[in-house]
């Protein structure tokens, strides 16, 4: 766990109590909570929150289900959202998983400012590192965006017209620009026999920023319960790690190819504005911690 405080005695106690009570109504509603974070905010729930699940078609998972289409049915996501003190926005296509319409994420991510003005709550919406394409160096969240594929491209549009639209309607809108996910991502969660991962002139891997499954549960957890977000935030532990190095410390055999000339050798996200909200600093980044986390919970993540 990472954020863990010594526990008071007396008037401390009692404040931390009475706090947690409070806490205990803190309402979220989830959308798209089927998907691989929402099933993980379920095996992980954050302390304090009260997670209202959203979802197309009843799945077959315990939960305060939601059923209904954001896109289509405004008024059923309005119900939802009644009483809520944040919406977090985690519907939309991914690719390479059956991916629809990659516009939908700009519309979703409107749909969830809409029912924030009307609910009177805050809207986060996740979004992705891949904002950044090609962007080289420590990545800061005033870095220019340059999306180098049509996810990243409809992430980054969503963000600003979410922005807007949240201006407009006075709803506090935060884009999470998450970074590669240990177990979602595309070399641990993607592996499988016969494995290949790019090599670069240097001999390594590709190097991203990382979070752990965990860890990342804990962060969303303490970003919904925070009282002020920026617009947006990069969401990641800090130190970019090599893709290589997580399946090495997963058990997991690869080959390796020449990287082509359009490869990314580096995404690496500057973690300073997210530590300054957390009550405790994340962890740097470590493959053998990660590839943990992620074995311990695999199991459970089955699709529903």
């Amino acid at each position: 766990m990472i954020f863990v405080r010594a526990k008071d005695t007396g008037l401390g106690e009692r404040v931390q109590q009475e706090r947690a009570a409070a806490m205990a109504k803190h309402a979220v509603l989830v959308l798209g909570a089927t998907g691989r974070i929402g099933r993980l905010l379920q095996l992980c729930p954050p302390e304090g929150l009260d997670l209202r699940l959203q979802a197309r078609r009843m799945p077959q998972l315990p939960g305060d289900w939601h059923i209904f289409d954001p896109l289509a049915e405004p008024a059923a996501l309005a119900r939802a959202a009644e009483g809520a003190a944040a919406i977090l926005c985690l519907a939309g296509p991914v690719p390479g998983r059956g991916a629809g319409d990659m516009a939908d994420h700009i519309h979703l991510g409107e749909a969830a400012v809409r029912a924030g003005a009307a609910a009177g709550a805050r809207v986060l919406l996740a979004s992705s590192a891949a904002v950044y394409g090609a962007g080289s160096g420590l990545l800061a969240e005033d870095a220019a965006l340059q999306p180098a594929n049509p996810y990243g491209a409809a992430k980054a549009e969503m963000e600003a017209r979410a922005a807007a639209l949240g201006a407009e309607l006075a709803v506090p809108v935060c884009s999470l620009r998450i970074g590669n996910i240990a177990g979602f991502d595309a070399a641990l969660g993607g592996w499988r026999r016969g494995f290949t991962l790019d090599r670069f002139a240097d001999g390594a891997t590709p190097r991203r920023s990382y979070i752990g499954v965990r860890c990342l549960a804990q962060v969303l957890g303490a970003l919904l319960r925070a009282p002020d977000l920026p617009p947006v935030l990069n969401v990641a532990q800090p130190e970019a790690v090599e893709m290589g190095a997580l399946l090495q410390a997963a058990g997991k055999p690869f080959a390796t190819r020449p990287a082509p000339p359009a490869a990314i050798p580096e995404v690496a996200l500057d973690a300073a504005r997210l530590q300054a909200l957390l009550p405790v600093p994340l962890p740097a980044a470590d493959a053998g911690a990660m590839a943990a986390e992620w074995a311990a919970l695999e199991p459970d993540m089955a699709d529903d």
